[in-house]
């Protein structure tokens, strides 16, 4: 391929697929055409997304305002995850890992008595009453508290589908994919489908999911498998009805379990819950009773739970030749902390950022796109590790999690350094790091990892530290006495019925 690109060919639909669409017509404005087929034989997968702070600026950037995600997507606030029952075990166990950062102190000087997430940062307390992290009144995606979405993942790709094809002059193509065609120097030069016939282009990108059907089994690149890392690979998910005045949670909520954990994600309409469980350790029956004693407490009867298995890996090289993975195609790990849709983001960005306009640069940008794709898969696979190795928790799953062969080396030198201080830049250099310092605190002292001990470098003398952590009392409580629930909030912009919902119901 020798000539400029011009045409960019998506291969595959759902989350992955629309959301590459949109923001690749939309940063280029008509200059590149853009063809997503989408197989009719491949049903798009809902389950009940949780996304990223990072999602409000890609959907400003691809034209969808906040009220139309909201509604259209039965989308709820989403302001961090609170995980129970992981340190230890015990019922009243739990701590929180919020969007907004801490204090920046030493947490030798909060006050005791609270934990670390409570006492160093307003959140927490608001995500505790239920409430929204934003007024009516606010410009869309601006917020008093950072904030993200929970959303139902089917209804997203049909709010991306119609604004990619009706807005962005995106060509849809209904078609089943059979073969892909190959140039003499080994890249992609078609697809051969089964009505439309063959399609060509200039970039390809793989949005098939976990079948790859351009990355691995036409370029046949390899995976890294992260599954001695991360042991889980089932997933057990239900969606229960909820109340119409019934309160929505502020955010996930992480329930551990002997051999795993329970996702609960509350949008305005039903509550989707999963149970997260390791095959080598649970069995699926096992797996389902766990998951209905959890229900138990909504619904005195489960429905029957759909069956999902998984593995935590990504691919080696994402982008080969001029074929770019985006989604489960690139990589998977365990849902844990939401990784899926803000790696579709940030893959999308740093494609965006260093388009490649000259097909003779194309090498350069994949070798580079490719080393950073794979330094941000391994500080995931590190940092969901994490929760996982701070357990005291007996179970076999627990303490098989805690056997250092298991364990990534850099985690492990981390956790040494960490005794003596806290995760800083030195520890996650990169100016964009999916889990930056702060998540790392929120992580280690809600697990009760202990504080770093006494140096021999004198700390810098804080005199303004009484006044801040005033501040931040009354932050929070005037948080709360200012932002509506989550429930109300949602219920008001539904009540309004703008034009565009009456166009979708049609």
């Amino acid at each position: 391929m020798d000539r400029a690109i011009s045409h960019v060919v998506i291969v595959g639909g759902g989350t992955a697929g629309w959301l590459s669409a949109c923001r690749i017509a939309a940063a280029t404005a008509g200059a590149i055409a853009v063809t997503l087929i989408e197989s009719p034989d491949v049903a798009t997968i809902g389950v009940g997304e949780g996304t990223w702070p990072t999602i409000r600026r890609t959907l400003e950037r691809i034209g969808i305002s906040e009220t139309e995600l909201l509604l259209a997507c039965d989308g709820s606030f989403k302001q961090g995850t609170r995980f129970d029952g992981w340190a230890t075990g015990a019922a009243d166990e739990r701590y929180y890992h919020p969007f907004v950062p801490p204090l920046e102190l030493d947490p030798a000087d909060l006050p005791g008595g609270r934990p670390y997430a409570v006492a160093a940062c307003p959140q927490p307390q608001v995500c505790a009453a239920d409430l929204a992290p934003r007024q009516r009144a606010m410009p869309d995606y601006a917020g008093a508290l950072n904030y993200a979405y929970h959303l139902d993942a089917a209804k997203l790709a049909v709010l991306l589908t119609r604004q990619a094809t009706t807005r962005l002059g995106v060509r849809h193509v209904r078609d089943h994919v059979l073969s892909v065609e190959r140039a003499e120097h080994g890249s992609i030069a078609a697809v051969q489908t089964r009505e439309t016939g063959r399609i060509a282009g200039d970039l390809f990108l793989d949005c098939t999911g976990q079948s790859a059907l351009l990355i691995g089994d036409t370029l046949a690149v390899d995976v890294v498998d992260a599954s001695a890392t991360l042991f889980n690979d089932r997933a057990l998910a239900v969606q229960l009805p909820v109340a119409p005045d019934s309160p929505i949670a502020s955010q996930t909520v992480a329930t551990a379990h002997a051999a795993g954990w329970i996702w609960d994600i509350g949008l305005p309409s039903r509550r989707g819950i999963g149970c997260v469980y390791a095959s080598a350790f649970m069995d699926e029956a096992a797996a389902t009773a766990v998951l209905a004693d959890y229900c138990r407490a909504f619904l005195p009867e489960m429905p029957a739970p759909r069956a999902l298995r998984f593995r935590s890996s990504y691919r080696a090289r994402p982008w080969e030749a001029n074929c770019l993975a985006i989604g489960q195609s690139a990589g998977f790990m365990e849902p844990l902390e939401a990784s899926a849709i803000v790696m579709i983001e940030l893959s999308l960005d740093a494609l965006l950022e260093d388009f490649p306009v000259d097909p003779a640069l194309m090498p350069i940008q994949a070798r580079r796109f490719n080393a950073l794709a794979c330094y941000r898969w391994e500080r995931i696979v590190e940092f969901l590790k994490l929760h996982y190795v701070l357990s005291r928790r007996e179970e076999p799953y627990w303490r098989a999690h805690r056997a250092a062969a298991t364990m990534p080396e850099r985690l492990v030198e981390a956790l040494q350094l960490w005794r003596y201080r806290a995760p800083s830049a030195l520890d996650l250099p990169m100016q964009d790091e999916l889990f930056p310092a702060a998540s790392y605190r929120y992580i280690l002292w809600g697990m009760g990892f202990p504080f770093p001990q006494p140096s021999p470098v004198q700390r810098p003398v804080r005199p303004d530290l009484p006044n801040q952590l005033r501040q931040l009392d009354q932050r929070s409580r005037a948080l709360a006495a200012s932002l509506p629930t989550n429930r109300a909030y949602l219920d008001a912009l539904r009540g309004e019925r703008p034009p565009f919902l009456e166009r979708c119901a049609s």
